[in-house]
């Protein structure tokens, strides 16, 4: 396997299944503050309240971490999104016939939930035209994004050009026309010819990285180009 894919989201679940490793738990625990809006929105459309909503998501993931799912994981389910659903909706038809919210999660924080923001995001989503299912995967996408503009702005931050990342964000981000290229020229005194390449440059490595951050997602990077139409559909539907 190729370097750029040694350290794939898998080798983080199984590495935290097969042992006691507070390195992998800690990557794996990180993993999970990334992309647990995708599974609270998956959780909520299911009929679930506010309130119900996030304890499971805080009791889903609290066994996660503890590796009551990951005994039987195989590396053969393919896609980290797709394990984490089927490991979700498991979760919750055994949820079902147990104690209320006020019994779930045993007071265990393991990700950091913010009530008001997972419900003034979910409050964006389409009342009624996506399926858990669809939503989940669109969520899933844009946690994906989000990883891979917060990698590029760490990035340039480390090279002294965080200004330059903030003033240039909206043309990753389909806002272009909010920022023409006149415009960040001259805030950035730069003409407008070396804004134009370093949008350019920006781009092309913002591509390098989603494709990074996909390949950690599955177990076989040859389907990295699969997986980007699959989520890019996900975010048009």
């Amino acid at each position: 396997m190729s370097p750029s894919f040694a350290t794939t989201h898998w080798t983080l679940v199984l590495a935290a299944r097969e042992r006691n490793s507070p390195q992998a738990h800690d990557a794996l625990a990180a993993l999970c503050r990334s992309y647990w809006f995708p599974l609270y929105a998956f959780i909520r459309r299911q009929g679930h309240s506010a309130d119900e909503a996030q304890d499971l998501t805080q009791e889903f993931f609290a066994r996660l971490l503890e590796k009551d799912f990951l005994g039987d994981v195989d590396r053969d389910k393919g896609r980290f999104r797709s394990f984490l659903l089927a490991a979700c909706n498991h979760f919750l038809a055994n949820e079902r016939d147990r104690a209320r919210a006020q019994k779930r999660g045993g007071g265990r924080h393991p990700v950091p939930l913010d009530p008001h923001d997972a419900e003034m995001r979910y409050g964006h989503e389409p009342a009624h035209t996506l399926t858990a299912e669809k939503l989940f995967a669109r969520r899933w996408a844009l946690a994906l994004l989000d990883q891979v503009l917060a990698r590029l702005r760490e990035e340039h931050a480390g090279k002294g050009k965080a200004a330059l990342f903030d003033a240039l964000r909206p043309h990753l981000v389909g806002d272009a026309d909010k920022v023409p290229y006149a415009q960040a020229a001259e805030g950035l005194r730069m003409t407008e010819t070396a804004v134009k390449v370093a949008v350019h440059r920006l781009r092309q490595r913002y591509r390098e990285l989603l494709r990074e951050e996909i390949a950690r997602t599955l177990d076989d990077p040859d389907q990295v180009d699969e997986e980007i139409r699959e989520l890019f559909a996900a975010l048009g539907s």
